[in-house]
């Protein structure tokens, strides 16, 4: 099912969002077990002082252990042209194929600045990244499994399928919140209702909150207020 990507209003108002408030919001709407639809640990938010990343997927496999069986940049141009056909903002999601991942990095100042021409915001990989320095300078979101030194025999190996990164199987065109605490995956149906549910969800907490920082707080006044959640 095709969905209305969401305006500049509402993107803004993802991005107020911390990703464990988008990860509650989402529960409210019972519409997957919420054992799934994020990142497992391991997917380490590098610039944490940016504040949250929120894109659509453009998705892609690399590996680095060998060389490209052909012209490396025939694939990554295709991953441009994948780039280009997904809505704004965009997050570039990799899957690196090597066992163990993270032998050579494709993302560095180079590619960073690439992917920045070309209307991204950040990329989430479970492989390496590099040139940590120039890219925070640049502003480009990394959230990755390790640092690599080197960028080894990377390349594109596949572009615009569905990948798997830190146990999250991500599609093209997929919506991605990100922040220091990890990575979620917002259903497209219910994107637009996110933020009025977080805001519902933290008058609740707060109300807790509340209680346990007043200075006449009891077990019997936090029993009350947390039963009226």
């Amino acid at each position: 099912m095709q969905f209305e990507p969401l305006n500049d209003a509402e993107l803004a108002a993802l991005r107020q969002l911390t990703s464990p408030t988008v990860a509650n919001a989402i529960e409210v709407f019972n519409i997957r077990p919420r054992t799934e639809g994020f990142m497992r640990p391991g997917i380490r938010c590098m610039f944490p002082e940016f504040g949250p990343m929120v894109g659509y997927a453009v998705t892609a496999t690399i590996r680095a252990s060998v060389p490209s069986p052909g012209p490396g940049y025939l694939q990554a141009f295709n991953l441009w042209e994948a780039v280009l056909r997904t809505p704004p903002p965009r997050v570039v999601v990799l899957q690196d194929l090597d066992d163990p991942p993270g032998l050579g990095a494709f993302w560095g100042e180079v590619q960073a600045n690439i992917y920045k021409a070309l209307g991204c915001v950040g990329t989430v990989t479970s492989g390496g990244v590099r040139d940590l320095e120039e890219v925070r300078s640049l502003g480009f979101h990394f959230f990755a499994a390790t640092v690599s030194v080197s960028h080894a025999y990377v390349h594109v190996v596949g572009a615009r399928i569905p990948v798997t990164v830190g146990g999250l199987t991500v599609r093209p065109g997929d919506l991605l919140h990100g922040d220091r605490h990890g990575v979620v995956q917002i259903p497209q149906e219910i994107a637009r209702e996110i933020p009025r549910a977080a805001r519902e969800l933290e008058a609740r907490e707060r109300a807790i909150i509340e209680v346990c920082q007043s200075p006449d707080f009891s077990v019997e006044r936090l029993k009350d207020v947390y039963s009226r959640r």
